[in-house]
């Protein structure tokens, strides 16, 4: 099953590229549940689209590294249910999080509209966009100076910011990829994992530990323009760790 979904996934980035298919992501990626381009079938493609070669290589070498061991134990229908539970359980817990996130904004947007103003713009800029903030100081300043004048740019550009937070897809197996580190660090908590960068050995279950809390001190401290989705990492982890507790609750299941 490892190698299965090894080939497929390498297919489903290969093929698309060598036949010029440039645009495959904006099908199989996943989108905000708020763009018009959010279809349901997406929480399951999305695992199979990736951003480039890196991306893929590393998310491969997770799965060829430490999934083989999970199949053995669990065997191929249950490790492929575990998989997929985990790496559509991911896109469902970003979603969920990534549209509750919107709806303050939305609010937000739709108070400055009724009342635009160089300070709720500048503050809205700034809690958004951080990323775009130095971009376009020259027109803060401009509407600091000339209220009436900037107020229907800076009604494009919070507009603008929105479509930008849900128009833009979620691809890659990550989420699922984590939910295998997270099942072998519970599994087989004192196996030794040869790191690559440094080349030293580690615990897994220390290993697990570094990557969740790398995860989530990245979704915390991101001030935007980070493409990497560490809200699916963490859901896949989650997921896992649901998934192995309620397993483990229930020995008669060995399927």
């Amino acid at each position: 099953m490892v190698k299965n979904l090894l080939l497929i996934t390498v297919a489903a980035y290969l093929i698309p590229a060598l036949l010029g298919w440039h645009n495959i992501n904006a099908f199989l990626g996943l989108w905000h549940i708020s763009s018009p381009n959010f279809k349901p079938f997406q929480f399951f493609t999305y695992m199979f689209a990736h951003g480039g070669m890196m991306h893929l290589l590393f998310n491969m070498l997770g799965l060829i590294f430490l999934a083989p061991m999970l199949e053995q134990f669990w065997g191929p229908k249950k490790f492929l249910t575990f998989y997929l539970v985990t790496g559509i359980g991911a896109g469902v817990f970003y979603e969920g999080v990534k549209y509750a996130e919107t709806i303050p904004m939305k609010n937000q947007i739709e108070a400055y509209v009724a009342n635009p103003n160089p300070d709720d713009f500048a503050v809205f800029m700034s809690k958004y966009a951080p990323q775009y903030y130095n971009s376009i100081y020259d027109f803060i300043e401009y509407y600091g100076e000339h209220p009436q004048a900037g107020k229907q740019q800076s009604v494009a550009y919070v507009y603008q910011v929105y479509e930008a937070t849900i128009n833009v897809p979620m691809v890659g197996a990550s989420g699922a990829i984590y939910g295998i580190l997270m099942a072998f660090g519970l599994l087989f908590p004192n196996t030794q994992l040869m790191l690559l960068f440094p080349p030293i050995p580690i615990k897994a279950k220390y290993f697990v530990l570094i990557l969740g809390g790398i995860a989530l001190y990245s979704e915390f401290s991101s001030r935007g323009g980070d493409n990497v989705a560490h809200l699916a990492h963490l859901g896949g982890m989650l997921f896992a760790f649901i998934m192995i507790k309620l397993w483990n609750k229930d020995r008669r299941n060995f399927y």
